[in-house]
């Protein structure tokens, strides 16, 4: 069954007197439970197809369907109440609270959903042994190295039961070693929870991971390989 559908999407950024096309028609379906990187350089569109993927940002034209739901037909209220109940994010620069823990950072997103505050720690520190991150609890993040934040924000996008994780560029500030070690994190909550992830990036390690790649180029997808298992 697919969780994302898109067809024809289209997005021109404007700078001052400037137009600046992110995309030019993109098509794509994806499937639930998939492991997919959108790569490409830099001005390629894949943070944007990205961010319109996840409702951060809209399309100029052409359709999006996230979970059953027209994006292009949602007003922001609507939006937000469905990246907070139905995706997890994690961004390059990790976006985690700096004046809250670990725990309590993990525990955000459960906190806007309503979660009882008991469920809420239950679930936080046991997601948070899943990432090795045991003992760290009660850390803020700047008491913590670039790895160990990005396990946090792993640890926070999964927790609240999205059917989605976007990751844009989710190793580009850690070593290869580091990378990899989340990496394997990630594809194992993907193979045992069943959450779809879809990540930006032009880190080939990334692009080796995942199942299937879809390559853009100006705007375009110029590739789109499914890896045999």
């Amino acid at each position: 069954m697919s969780i994302v559908e898109c067809k024809d999407v289209k997005k021109t950024y404007h700078v001052g007197r400037m137009e600046v096309p992110a995309l030019k028609g993109v098509s794509l379906t994806i499937e639930e439970g998939g492991f997919v990187a959108l790569a490409g350089p830099s001005g390629s569109g894949k943070t944007t197809m990205l961010n319109i993927i996840g409702g951060l940002d809209t399309a100029d034209s052409g359709t999006v369907m996230l979970d059953g739901h027209r994006l292009g037909e949602m007003d922001q209220s609507d939006l937000a109440g469905l990246r907070l109940q139905k995706v997890g994010f994690v961004f390059q620069s990790y976006n985690l609270i700096p004046v809250l823990s670990a725990l309590e950072n993990v525990e955000f997103v459960m906190l806007l959903q309503g979660v009882e505050p008991h469920e809420r720690r239950s679930r936080a520190m046991a997601i948070l042994d899943e990432v090795g991150l045991g003992g760290m609890h009660d850390r803020r993040p700047s008491a913590l190295s670039g790895g160990q934040q990005q396990r946090v924000a792993v640890a926070r996008a999964i927790v609240s039961g999205p059917s989605i994780v976007l990751a844009d560029e989710p190793t580009a500030n850690l070593d290869s070693e580091t990378g990899s070690g989340l990496l394997d994190i990630m594809k194992e909550m993907n193979e045992r929870r069943g959450v779809t992830f879809i990540f930006s990036t032009h880190d080939q390690m990334v692009m080796d991971c995942a199942r299937r790649v879809i390559l853009l180029k100006d705007g375009l997808i110029v590739d789109d390989r499914i890896k045999m298992a």
